[in-house]
């Protein structure tokens, strides 16, 4: 959590590609001590963007190595430059990095799992099918990928998970039916699933269609995922004069804080809420990349979580934030 956050340093201890797009980091702390997390855990990281610093966040992936901490990165150029700033580390570099949080908490009264990753989103997977696994929970894991050759750690999670590993290459025209998935589990079952925002709100759709409960479908997200391309744009203040620019490589977060306009924020993941701000017009159109608003409040367009989404053209919103008078 934001206000808990505690910041040290790691040197860059190796670095591998696991697939032609998707860069494996270890990242060693110079204290000699890994902070013990639980699985689905992140860490913040901070990278030079274009010579500034700046936070990004990374799922850590499961790891037989306990001196070290495990991230993977996929190189996207349709984002906020994140990616970049990390593939241009080399082995020896410092690199300071956030204690790991987790806003998921494994249920072990329930025994049945179904685990569903989309992309970079195994990273997250890896860990909690190992948990699971340890705790004598066989889960499902369906990994929907573009081709075998974008899967990253595979032969990991085949040792794992054997013949309850489901690969999903649409390439070879093996698209995962998530209606077909869901209605088939246990009536106790929870998912967990970590993928794109438009893989999200199809789980999220299709678990509702199931008539299943929402609180048993658990997210893990990455903020840079949207159903837009990430790009410029404007946010005016509601009652000011003012009007600021956010950036491709930068959050509205980050903007409206770096302006004065203080936001509170604790996951700036678009899961918890507390950043949610109101808006009051729009020219143009919001991409809502959070997943705690629902599909009817995103349709609304009367908040936005400013860690995470974004727009094309302009937004007006409210902060309630107003300067002290003295």
């Amino acid at each position: 959590m934001r206000f808990a956050e505690q910041w040290s340093w790691c040197t860059v201890d190796a670095i591998s590609d696991v697939t032609p797009t998707i860069r494996e980091f270890r990242l060693r702390p110079e204290s000699g001590h890994v902070v013990p997390y639980p699985a689905g855990s992140h860490i913040g990281v901070t990278v030079l963007i274009d010579g500034q610093p700046a936070r990004r966040s990374y799922s850590l992936v499961e790891n037989s190595d306990a001196g070290t901490y495990r991230i993977a990165v996929r190189l996207a150029p349709d984002s906020r430059g994140g990616s970049r700033g990390m593939w241009n580390l080399k082995v020896g570099a410092r690199i300071e990095t956030s204690n790991p949080t987790s806003l998921l908490e494994i249920d072990w009264t329930r025994k049945n799992y179904c685990l569903i990753a989309g992309g970079i989103g195994i990273t997250p997977i890896t860990g909690i099918a190992a948990a699971l696994r340890r705790g004598n929970i066989a889960a499902p894991l369906h990994y929907a990928v573009k081709s075998c050759s974008d899967a990253a750690f595979l032969d990991e999670l085949t040792a794992l998970l054997g013949d309850r590993l489901s690969v999903h290459a649409s390439e070879q025209g093996a698209r995962l039916d998530l209606d077909a998935t869901f209605h088939a589990l246990p009536d106790d079952a929870i998912a967990i699933i970590c993928g794109p925002m438009r893989m999200l709100e199809a789980a999220r759709r299709a678990w509702n269609d199931a008539g299943r409960a929402p609180a048993d479908l658990r997210f893990e997200t990455f903020g840079s995922s949207g159903l837009m391309p990430t790009a410029e744009f404007r946010v005016r203040l509601r009652d000011t004069d003012t009007e600021l620019v956010v950036p491709q490589n930068s959050s509205m977060l980050d903007a409206l804080n770096g302006a004065g306009f203080e936001v509170i924020s604790d996951c700036q993941r678009g899961e918890c809420g507390v950043c949610a701000v109101d808006v009051v017009a729009v020219e143009g159109e919001i991409d809502h990349r959070d997943v705690f608003f629902s599909d009817q409040q995103k349709r609304e367009n009367r908040k936005i979580c400013p860690c995470v989404s974004r727009a094309i053209g302009v937004v007006t919103i409210d902060t309630l934030y107003r300067p002290e008078a003295f």
